[in-house]
């Protein structure tokens, strides 16, 4: 696959990503963040209790939801999964990873007993839908935790490191990262890979059409996207330092 079936952008390259911070005015958190073709719109609500089988326990919750909104793609779709027809397995699947990665940025028990609700909406898409979530979810989420340490509901640190995520895929006989629609439909594999600043791993989804992949070309699918995640973290401290935000300040020892 050469540079020019993806526009002129290496194989090695993440797409061009805008973010606005701040986006939705009425949430404690937002960004609205774009990949390429994907566009995301995430917010984070914070409340001030917990799911009832936390009660007492003295941490925190972090839950996602995600929909697509229905002209996400270049025809309209029929309904608004879980309101005129169930919400299908593919967005339960998807919030559950959006809110694992989360969570797994968070020291529970220094965050409270409060929940913080992350949204991501889906306005428009071209692959990787799920990555971009999980990207613009933590912004959305630093920004509603420096809310709360500003106004003094923070009695300590919470964050214990960024988290991104980021697609890789093996594309007519090459690895490409962060992958496009066009490029997705046509893989040999396709990997999910989520990670955090420091590089470890929070969670791989990987699959293979067809013919098994040797291991040795998960582990290169996996150093490449753990590249493209470096990326993503620098772009996510640009941003939130644009916006006030100091994440140092909101990092645990």
């Amino acid at each position: 696959m050469t540079s020019s079936k993806r526009g002129g952008r290496p194989l090695g390259a993440i797409r061009p990503v805008e973010v606005v911070p701040g986006f939705h005015k009425l949430s404690e958190g937002s960004a609205l963040y774009r990949a390429g073709g994907t566009v995301v719109l995430a917010t984070a609500s914070i409340d001030d209790s917990v799911p009832e089988f936390l009660t007492g326990r003295g941490r925190g919750w972090i839950t996602a939801e995600y929909q697509m909104h229905p002209r996400s793609n270049p025809k309209r779709r029929e309904a608004r999964d879980g309101r005129d027809r169930p919400l299908g397995g593919r967005a339960r699947e998807i919030q559950r990873l959006i809110g694992r990665a989360l969570r797994a940025a968070v020291d529970l028990e220094r965050l409270g007993e409060r929940s913080i609700a992350i949204d991501c909406d889906v306005l428009e898409a071209d692959g990787g839908t799920r990555t971009a979530s999980v990207t613009a979810g933590f912004i959305a989420l630093a920004l509603a935790l420096d809310r709360l340490r500003q106004t003094g509901r923070l009695a300590r640190p919470v964050l214990r490191d960024s988290i991104a995520a980021v697609s890789v895929g093996h594309v007519d006989d090459e690895f490409a990262l962060d992958l496009c629609y066009a490029e997705d439909s046509v893989a040999r594999v396709d990997l999910n890979l989520v990670a955090t600043g420091r590089g470890g791993i929070v969670e791989i989804q990987g699959t293979a059409e067809g013919e098994a992949v040797p291991r040795e070309e998960i582990d290169r699918m996996v150093d490449l996207g753990l590249t493209g995640i470096a990326e993503l973290i620098e772009i996510q401290g640009r941003v939130l330092t644009g916006a006030g935000v100091e994440l140092k300040r909101l990092m645990c020892d």
